[in-house]
């Protein structure tokens, strides 16, 4: 099977070349460009935002997942569980973490319904197929699933080339990383057919102890166009198998043992500690999206899209010295003995589906350029958990279940944008949408709790601005937008526990935005101000469920405050520099914050929580001060060489602000080089080095912390994980195009 898959890449695209024909490309590109046009910002849209290109997501390093692509945006802060692009990873923006930034694919929402997040190690090697992305910072336009409360990325998978085309690309790096990534396409057929086809593997050792992944993707698209219109299906199949790194390093063993990862780790008889070598997180996704494109004039068109996500998997952990009971089961007698505790291997399973539709008209003729659409999507994901071992086992049934639990979740909106050119120059821009959000759990949860509860949600989210053409060179711009989030599947479940499902509330913000933007032959520069305004933000704590999820909770006033300064110079043909750089406040105000309390040390019962009062103190991961710059050199025009660094001022691990959860600055550089040969006619050969922190800093870029009072007058206990970065590492890359 694999000989003929091989084959049909290299003969695919050589076979279409009797079918070629020299398209209107323009043409063609507006079309495909009408399905990502009702969630993005255009020229004259007066948000904050920035647009990486197909050239761009292929220059940096092959390893680098999609937030670390994106690292080099300005306020955007990128990192990894495991301490290399390849495995977990994610970006927050301007402090705002990953379950606050509305990700769609082709206009269709991909968080994940409950904990609002998008998973990149689900979809690897995922910008391989992307025509382009933007991302807003801020509210932005309407978007389709989870509210924008800190940015919105827009992707937009791969258009028909021209002509026909095939490629290959072979990496190796640091830490034995290999990526192995092979495509072919028809371009546009003389019959308005279309074909592409796009799969890679990767596989890694990962930084830290047990960071390892096998990582596979595929991407297939087929689509068919005529003057009027445009009919495309896209598949997008990720399978990943990763070893689970959630926990972080202590940091009594960080500066020590940084490598260090307790994740499987147990002793046997003899008190030696060993390692489970399946301590690993297991998951597959397929993606199956139909969209429909009818331009009725050359102002009016139709799109339409369908949306399928099939999603399975399992955690599988090593359980070290717990009690029977914990898994609700008796204990057990072997040789006349009883056992209230042993050794388990457990498996924690997710099947789920997403069904997603949406639809849109536009409008674009003399001084009007309108949109208005809605969409739908419905979620149905199940949890529960599994005994696969026992180290005692006198009567536990095989793959008993101790556990299962459900998650439903529909999700409607309905939205109207419209930029309106009031007098020569000036824009006016306004967008309403209103969205409804009905979400119920139900079953039981691992610790025997009922998790019963069913949510509903209105949300209504206004938005206007203005921008002024000064000259074809610059322009200004205003906006305020207001925006509503709902609380995730983690933030519900915990508030359960916690007796205060009832208080857990929806989450409110305003969004001012003002901004000023140049750009001439030689220079582009901007800087944009923003405050984000909250009502009952929900805030990490800084402590994570078993699974690494954060445990937040509401704060009635907060802020994030800023400037962002972004520019580009081009002083010779040969040489450019590029940088952003953002100053921020990150606040909240009159917070209390309730640390667990018990009796004393030894025994650990609990008492009351204990109350701390701060006036104002700094929101978690939200760093004051990011600042990224990029020296690029071309020798010739087939070379390319550059050197970037990357700043972020120091953060906190949870509210407080205090000493211990604090997570130092770092700076990091990074340097590319790649270089293009002819082989024959059109096909050529490139070869691309990329080294990360150049300068072997050590450093950890985020992690969490536990704190627990004791009502006896002890020293606090602290607990907790960060996240050790790669020292210097390379990957090197050869591909061939044809």
């Amino acid at each position: 099977m694999k000989r003929l898959f091989f084959l049909f890449l290299i003969v695919f695209p050589l076979t279409a070349n009797a079918f070629s024909v020299k398209s209107d490309t323009s043409k063609v590109n507006r079309l495909d460009s009408i399905i990502v046009s009702a969630v993005r910002a255009g020229a004259n849209t007066p948000v904050t935002f920035s647009t990486i290109s197909k050239t761009q997501l292929k220059s940096v390093a092959a390893s680098h997942s999609l937030p670390m692509v994106l690292g080099f945006q300005p306020s955007v802060v990128a990192t990894t569980e495991g301490g290399l692009g390849l495995g977990y990873s994610k970006f927050s923006v301007r402090g705002s973490d990953a379950s606050r930034i509305n990700v769609t694919l082709n206009g269709i929402a991909i968080n994940d319904a409950e904990s609002q997040e998008v998973f990149w190690v689900d979809i690897p090697s995922l910008g391989n197929s992307l025509q382009s992305v933007q991302l807003q910072r801020g509210v932005g336009t309407s978007t389709n699933g989870p509210g924008a409360f800190g940015a919105s990325m827009n992707m937009q998978t791969l258009t028909p080339a021209r002509d026909p085309y095939g490629n290959a690309e072979f990496s190796f790096g640091s830490f034995k990383t290999y990526i192995t990534a092979i495509g072919a396409g028809t371009g546009e057929m003389k019959n308005g057919f279309s074909f592409d086809v796009r799969y890679s593997h990767s596989s890694t050792n990962g930084y830290i102890r047990n960071a390892k992944a096998d990582l596979n993707s595929l991407y297939l698209s087929g689509g068919w166009k005529n003057e009027n219109n445009s009919f495309k299906i896209t598949y997008i199949y990720g399978d990943q198998a990763t070893g689970i790194t959630w926990n972080g390093c202590p940091l009594e063993i960080y500066h020590n043992n940084r490598r260090y990862n307790s994740a499987g780790e147990y002793y046997d008889e003899a008190g030696n500690v060993h390692y489970y070598d399946n301590e690993t997180d297991n998951y597959r996704q397929h993606h199956v999206q139909l969209h429909y494109i009818h331009q009725f004039s050359s102002y009016v068109t139709f799109d339409a899209t369908l949306h399928y996500t099939k999603g399975t998997g399992y955690y599988e952990n090593y359980i070290y010295n717990k009690k029977f009971s914990k898994y609700g089961l008796e204990n057990q007698t072997i040789d006349g003995v009883t056992h209230k505790t042993g050794d388990f291997i457990i498996r924690q399973y997710m099947n789920n589906d997403y069904v997603a539709s949406a639809g849109n008209v536009n409008y674009n003729k003399n001084k009007i350029n309108a949109t208005a659409g809605a969409s739908y999507s419905f979620y149905n994901g199940d949890h529960f958990g599994r005994v696969k071992w026992s180290k005692y086992n006198q009567n536990v049934a095989n793959n008993f279940e101790w556990y299962r639990n459900n998650g439903k979740k529909n999700d409607v909106s309905f939205y109207a944008r419209t930029e309106y050119e009031i007098v020569s120059g000036l824009t006016g821009f306004a967008d309403l949408q209103y969205r409804y959000i009905f979400f119920k759990l139900s079953g039981m949860d691992k610790d025997f709790i009922g998790i019963d509860r069913s949510m509903h949600y209105n949300f209504f989210n206004p938005k206007a601005g203005l921008t002024y053409n000064i000259n074809g060179n610059s322009k200004v711009y205003f906006s305020v937008a207001a925006g509503h989030r709902e609380p995730s599947r983690s933030d519900v479940k915990e508030s359960i526990k916690a007796g205060k499902a009832d208080a857990i509330k929806s989450e409110r913000m305003i969004d001012y935005e003002m901004g000023y933007k140049f750009a001439n032959e030689h220079v582009n520069a901007g800087i944009n101000l923003y405050a984000m305004e909250y009502k009952n933000q929900l805030v990490a704590t800084g402590k994570l469920t078993e699974t690494g999820y954060t445990i937040q909770e509401n704060i009635p006033d907060s802020y994030r405050r800023g400037v962002e300064l972004s520019a580009g110079w081009m002083p010779l043909e040969k040489f450019s520099l590029d940088g952003n750089i953002t100053f921020s406040k990150n606040k909240l105000k009159n917070y209390t914050l309730y640390t667990d309390t018990f009796d004393n040390p030894n025994d650990w019962n609990s008492v009351p929580q204990t109350a701390t009062y701060y006036k104002k103190s700094n929101l978690t991961l939200s760093p004051e001060l990011i600042w990224a710059a990029m020296l690029t050199y071309m020798p010739v025009k087939t070379a390319v060489i550059s050197l970037n660094g990357k700043y972020v001022d120091k953060q906190y691990m949870d509210n407080s602000s205090s000493k211990e959860a604090e997570v130092p600055s770092y700076f990091v550089m990074g340097f590319n080089a790649q270089k293009s040969f002819k082989i024959k006619g059109t096909a050529t050969a490139t070869l691309s080095v990329c080294v990360d922190n150049l300068l072997n800093n050590k450093y950890y870029s985020y992690g969490w912390i536990y704190r627990a009072k004791f009502k006896d007058g002890s020293a606090d206990n602290v607990s907790g994980g960060v996240y050790a970065q790669a020292t210097t590492n390379f990957i090197v890359r050869l591909s061939f195009s044809f």
